[in-house]
């Protein structure tokens, strides 16, 4: 047996199990500084805004959101951003059992119901289909805080943190690209981004995206359209959104569980019926148009889109003045329905306007997609990427005496002209037709059109400022 002082280590020793102590802790720190360094940028990113108005205040956390919010006595207050009839931003949006709750203790200040959401009836114009429209206590109501807390009978709701967008919509006009894209995600944007006021040119915002779509009254298997736009339009403006249907909206009230929505962009069709802006234009998006924004507003959208398309940067943000050549080519993009079997135009003038066209190409070199043209269709939903300049151009063909605002007024929306022929007559803003009309051959296979008048108006766009920078 060793005496006990061959136990004692040894000097030696203790000074490499010093040093091995200190390598360890040094490895230790090592892999943790980098994960808190860049938890602090991505804070300090979110605080600078604090001081540009800029109303932002779901909070940015480096946390696992809170499951539950819950309170001692009074249910927390929902609070109105901002509204226009079909269009409002609430934070603390509560769903319970299938019903909207607004919880104020100041139900005077919230607009009537029918101005917020709907019955997600089928929207049809005859009085009685409007009636069936007006929303009821099962799809809307507005409780005072004790109210609610006798609705929900517990203390807590459970938390769906972020920006959510709540669409009460019936799928009539889900299914249609122009609808969805230039009208229900149109008018979604313009709302949220009533909340910063200051996205600038390249499209730099303070908002988060959006973390899901809610669409309360349409399923799972019908909100695509034929065309497959409307899946690639939302997976390209934000690839990281959920998606929420019918299905999941009665799941969720069958669960008996109140829940409460960080912040909500509610958006219904038939409530924007109500607003004088889409009296004036028969576009829902219209109203969204009167809150505050940036000019700017669009750009953060149509560069999402057009990069996950694949399209190089200096296509979508565009060349700075100083760099525009005088020798720079543009793109005409005429969109043609003549093979679609449904409002298409003459056969000679659709040859006619092709060669016109070709003339254009061979004298000027155009080639920069600055003007669309095509009979109103769905096809010229399209103009939403287009980039907004002094020349951008969306010229659209009707058959005489008819007009649908459709797209001359997302042309205008965006910032760029728009053009209605009627055969050789053209119209532009001011001097647009009051009232939409559809007169017989609307809709059919033998609408006229002078090539040769488009041709012009084409060149004269396309050269808007050259003789000031001549003279």
């Amino acid at each position: 047996m060793k005496p006990v002082s061959a136990l004692v280590p040894t000097r030696r020793e203790l000074v490499l199990l010093a040093g091995l102590l200190v390598f360890l802790l040094f490895i230790t720190r090592s892999e943790y500084i980098p994960t808190s360094n860049s938890v602090s940028h991505v804070l300090d990113g979110a605080n600078e805004n604090a001081s540009h108005g800029v109303q932002n205040s779901v909070a940015v956390s480096n946390t696992y959101p809170e499951p539950r919010l819950t309170w001692t006595d009074a249910v927390p207050e929902t609070k109105m951003l901002h509204h226009v009839p079909g269009w409002t931003v609430f934070d603390r949006l509560y769903l319970f059992e299938g019903t909207i709750f607004i919880v104020t203790s100041t139900p005077e200040a919230i607009p009537e119901r029918k101005l917020i959401t709907s019955s997600g009836y089928d929207i049809f114009n005859e009085p009685e289909e409007i009636r069936k429209r007006l929303p009821s206590d099962k799809d809307i109501r507005v409780v005072t805080p004790a109210e609610a807390q006798r609705i929900f009978n517990t203390h807590s709701a459970s938390h769906i943190d972020g920006a959510s967008f709540l669409v009460t919509d019936p799928k009539q006009f889900i299914t249609h690209y122009y609808h969805f894209s230039a009208e229900l995600l149109f008018g979604l944007w313009r709302a949220y981004t009533a909340l910063d006021p200051f996205i600038t040119p390249d499209g730099r915002t303070a908002l988060p995206p959006p973390r899901r779509f809610i669409f309360r009254h349409v399923g799972a298997e019908d909100w695509r359209d034929y065309a497959a736009m409307n899946q690639w339009v939302v997976r390209g403006a934000f690839p990281g959104i959920g998606l929420e249907f019918s299905e999941d909206w009665t799941d969720r009230g069958a669960m008996h569980v109140p829940f409460v929505l960080d912040r909500v962009v509610l958006a219904d069709r038939s409530a924007s019926y109500e607003g004088d802006p889409f009296k004036g234009s028969w576009r829902s998006a219209s109203n969204a148009f009167d809150l505050r924004g940036s000019p700017h507003w669009w750009v953060p959208l149509r560069k999402s889109v057009l990069e996950f398309s694949g399209l190089a940067r200096e296509w979508i943000t565009g060349p700075t003045t100083s760099a525009q050549a005088e020798n720079e080519k543009y793109v005409i993009t005429y969109v043609s329905r003549q093979e679609w079997g449904r409002r298409m135009l003459k056969e000679k003038d659709h040859e006619k306007l092709v060669e016109e066209l070709y003339k254009l190409r061979d004298k000027y070199g155009y080639e920069v997609n600055i003007i669309m043209m095509g009979i109103h269709g769905n096809g010229l939903t399209s103009l939403l990427w287009m980039r907004p300049t002094r020349r951008s151009t969306v010229i659209e063909f009707f058959f005489p005496k008819g007009f649908a605002y459709d797209y001359e007024f997302t042309t205008r929306a965006l910032g760029m002209t728009h053009y209605g022929v009627w055969n050789d007559k053209l119209f532009t803003q001011p001097n647009v037709p009051h009232q939409q009309a559809y007169p017989e051959g609307f809709q059919g296979n033998e609408i006229p059109l002078d090539g040769a008048v488009v041709a012009r108006l084409v060149h004269q766009r396309l050269t808007l400022g050259l003789e000031e920078s001549e003279s």
